[in-house]
C-alpha cells in the first residue's frame, strides 16, 4: 500500500474520532517497511545471463505484455498501446528449495539465485503462436495445456517471470507456463497507479487469451494473484458480455490467490459469466494483513476482501471452491502468497494434483483431495485446512 495514501488518510479530520484507526495505520507502515525494502534497489533492470544455464535448470516462460518496451528489449512500468509477445528463459538454481524465491537485480549468482538466461521478443504474432504450439506439441497428450499467471501489485516483469518459474517448478505444473504482465509501477508507493493499470490492461489480457485458444494448444488454466484477480475478473466479464459462454468453453479452471477484490464487486462480475468455469478456486487466509489494510484504506467497516473472507455466507450460492490456508500463514508478508511460500502447503497441493491426474480430473472432487473440514452452502464449497492433521502440515 502506498505510504503517501496511508499518511494522507491518517491526516483527515474525519478520522480523528476513530480510536482504532491510528494503530491500524501504524501497523500498515510497519508492513510497508518490510515489503518496501526493494524500493531501495533499482528494480527496473534485470540482465540476461545465458551462462547461468551452465549451472541452473532451464524453464521456459512465455509472456504477453502491454508494458512499454525499452531500447534494450526490457519492459518497464510504462503503459503501451502496443502488445508484445516474448519467450523468456529462467535458470533455476541447483540450491532451490520449494517455497523459496531468491534473485538479484544487477549481479545474480546462478548457483543460488533465479537468473534471467534468455529473452526473445516476437515481432510477428504468428511466429509466437507457432513457437508455443511447438512447445506444447512436445509434451504428452494429457499435459498439453497452458497455465496463464497474472501477477499482483508492485511487480516488475522480471519478478513476475521468476515467480511463475518458481510456482511451475515447485507445484510441478504440467504443460507450458505463460504470464500476462500488466504495467505495474513496481513500487510500494504505486498502488493507485497499479489500480488504474489493471483497467488499462483488460483488452490486452483478453487478446492474449483469445490468441492462445486460436493456436489450438489445448487446455487453459487461468491463475491470478492479489490485484491481478481484479484484472482477471474484469476481463472475463467483458469477454462474456461480447461472447456469452466463452469462459466455460475455453477455460479448464480459474484460480485466484489472495484476491485483492471487493466481495460485492466479485459477485457482480460473476453474475455476468453465463457458466462458471470449473474448477473455480479461491485461496484465502484470515491472517492476510495486507488485504485488511487494503480494506481499511477504502473506508469500509469490514476488514475483509475476497482473499481474507471469514464466512462462507458472503459468497454462498456461487459454484466456487474456497481453500482456507490460514494454518500455513506465518506472517503478514508470506500470508499474501502462502500458496507460493509455504513448503508444507506446496507439498500438499502437489500431492493433490498428482492424485487428480492419476484418477482423472473430471472424476474426482477437490474436497476429496485435500485434508480439512469441508463446508457447503448453496453450491459453494469451503475447505478449511486449519483442521488438517499435523502429519499433513
Amino acid at each position: 500500500m502506498p505510504l503517501d495514501i496511508v499518511l494522507g488518510i491518517a491526516s483527515l479530520s474525519r478520522m480523528n474520532n476513530d480510536r482504532h484507526f491510528v494503530p491500524v495505520i501504524f501497523r500498515a507502515v510497519l508492513v510497508l517497511a518490510v515489503i518496501g525494502l526493494a524500493a531501495c534497489t533499482d528494480r527496473s533492470y534485470t540482465p540476461v545471463t545465458p551462462e547461468a544455464l551452465q549451472v541452473g535448470t532451464p524453464k521456459t516462460i512465455f509472456a504477453a505484455t502491454v508494458r512499454e518496451r525499452g531500447p534494450d528489449d526490457s519492459f518497464g512500468s510504462g503503459r503501451s498501446d502496443s502488445y508484445s509477445l516474448l519467450e523468456l528463459t529462467v535458470s533455476i538454481p541447483p540450491s532451490h528449495q520449494p517455497g523459496q524465491l531468491d534473485f538479484a537485480y544487477a549481479k545474480p549468482d546462478p548457483r543460488t539465485q533465479f537468473t534471467m538466461a534468455g529473452r526473445r521478443v516476437f515481432d510477428d504474432p504468428a511466429d509466437f503462436r507457432a513457437r508455443l504450439k511447438t512447445e506444447i506439441g512436445h509434451l504428452p497428450r494429457d499435459q498439453r495445456e497452458v497455465t496463464v499467471f497474472v501477477h499482483g501489485f508492485n511487480s516488475t516483469q522480471a519478478e513476475t517471470t521468476f515467480r511463475a518459474a518458481q510456482l511451475a517448478q515447485d507445484i510441478q505444473l504440467p504443460g507450458a507456463m505463460m504470464v500476462f504482465s500488466w504495467p505495474s509501477k513496481g513500487n510500494p508507493l504505486g498502488y493507485a497507479y497499479d489500480e488504474d493499470s489493471v483497467l488499462f490492461a483488460r483488452d490486452g489480457l483478453e487478446k492474449m487469451l483469445r490468441q492462445i485458444r486460436s493456436a489450438g494448444v489445448g487446455r487453459i488454466v487461468l491463475v491470478a494473484h492479489s490485484m491481478g484477480s481484479q484484472l482477471v475478473m474484469e476481463t472475463l466479464r467483458q469477454i462474456e458480455i461480447q461472447t456469452p459462454g466463452w469462459s466455460t468453453a475455453n477455460l479448464n479452471g480459474v484460480v485466484l490467490m489472495s484476491p485483492d477484490l471487493d466481495i460485492d464487486v466479485f459477485k457482480s462480475q460473476m453474475s455476468r459469466i453465463k457458466n462458471i468455469p470449473q474448477p473455480f478456486i479461491i485461496f484465502v487466509s484470515s491472517k492476510d494483513k495486507l488485504l485488511s489494510i487494503s480494506s481499511r484504506l477504502r473506508g469500509t467497516h469490514s476488514s475483509e476482501r475476497l482473499g481474507n473472507l471469514s464466512s462462507l455466507d458472503a459468497v454462498a450460492g456461487l459454484p466456487i471452491n474456497i481453500i482456507d490456508t490460514t494454518a500455513f500463514s506465518d506472517d503478514a508478508v508470506s500470508s499474501h502468497l502462502v500458496v507460493g511460500t509455504s513448503p508444507a502447503l506446496i507439498a500438499m497441493l502437489n500431492s493433490a494434483r498428482k492424485t487428480a491426474d492419476a484418477l482423472g480430473r473430471d472424476k474426482v472432487l477437490l474436497d476429496n483431495l485435500l485434508p480439512g473440514k469441508v463446508s457447503k452452502s448453496g453450491g459453494t464449497t469451503q475447505i478449511d485446512l486449519r483442521n488438517a492433521s499435523a502429519e499433513d502440515r
